[in-house]
């Protein structure tokens, strides 16, 4: 009875737009721009659903308005129901024709270098009535698209429980890395290089801050063998990229960008094993979230797709 009288016939799906909206915008005068209303609407449905659910939503202040902690808990219930009708029009979208419709993946950068364009490629071709959406980014970046169901799911290394437990997680392909040079480079003459040798070469490579840096480091302080030290630090894989293939740099790259870039990288890796344990990729989802139905579709794809990289793994690092 509670909640037929007081919730189920007084909260209304317009109002749950109407709050999302304030919420997201601090200020109900910018949600009321955006939702095409006056602000008087917009302060009497917050304050109408206040009132039925008997809590605080949104405290006041002079710069507009924030969520409350019952607030930050209403955004996320507030956007799970319109996540969940979503996906009940995607699955009447796919049972019309399985062929239709769209899908948000998140990937890390290394990946939305080599392995996601390659992937795109094959299932806009093999689908191309698919809409995709690609959002690139850190770990933290990709949590947070997740969370707010901006992605379906997310390709990346493994998080493991560093993110919380509202995830799951399955495994794609381990990934291996790989010292690189330029297409001059006299080391890419050598058939058998021992990593020491190495050591006093130009490096390029991430802050150790980084979470690829800290990966490396460690696994170099566990193998007892000294890191090089960088004679150029950037994040950006870019900047790494173009100065390997420019200069009388080396650096460090995953197997999956090295096998999906092969014809556009003007570099190679050098034949010499890393003491660095292979990451696994998965495929990231938030649990207790209806599948898409195209994710199938993308998932089969992708997991074909990637089969060649378990070769490539053995040769690279142990």
């Amino acid at each position: 009875m509670q909640w037929t009288d007081r919730i189920g016939r007084r909260v209304k799906l317009r109002d749950l737009h109407v709050f999302l909206a304030v919420a997201q915008a601090g200020s109900m005068a910018k949600a009321a721009e955006q939702l095409g209303v006056s602000q008087p609407v917009v302060s009497k449905t917050i304050s109408d659903l206040e009132h039925a659910l008997s809590i605080r939503l949104l405290d006041r202040n002079f710069r507009g308005v924030e969520p409350t902690a019952h607030g930050d808990a209403f955004v996320n219930c507030s956007t799970a129901v319109f996540d969940e009708i979503k996906r009940g029009v995607q699955q009447l979208t796919f049972l019309s024709d399985p062929t239709v419709g769209e899908l948000g993946i998140g990937c890390t950068t290394p990946l939305a270098d080599g392995l996601i364009p390659a992937i795109l490629e094959r299932l806009t071709t093999r689908y191309p009535k698919i809409s995709l959406h690609v959002s690139d980014g850190d770990s933290p970046t990709l949590c947070r698209l997740l969370r707010e169901r901006n992605v379906d799911f997310v390709i990346g290394r493994t998080w493991g429980k560093n993110y919380g437990d509202d995830f799951t997680a399955e495994p794609l392909f381990d990934e291996a890395l790989f010292v690189v040079a330029g297409l001059e480079s006299p080391w890419l003459r050598r058939r058998k290089i021992e990593f020491t040798q190495l050591l006093d070469e130009a490096w390029v490579l991430p802050e150790s801050e980084n979470v690829v840096g800290m990966l490396v480091a460690e696994s170099f302080r566990r193998a007892g063998v000294s890191l090089p030290t960088a004679r150029i630090v950037s994040n950006s894989m870019s900047v790494r990229v173009r100065l390997v293939e420019s200069g009388p740099f080396l650096s460090l790259l995953p197997g999956s960008m090295l096998h999906f870039g092969v014809r556009r990288l003007k570099l190679k890796a050098l034949t010499v094993r890393l003491p660095l344990q292979t990451q696994p990729v998965e495929i990231t989802a938030l649990k207790n979230r209806t599948p898409n139905p195209i994710a199938r579709l993308f998932i089969e794809e992708l997991r074909d797709l990637v089969r060649p990289l378990t070769r490539i793994t053995s040769r690279g690092s142990k």
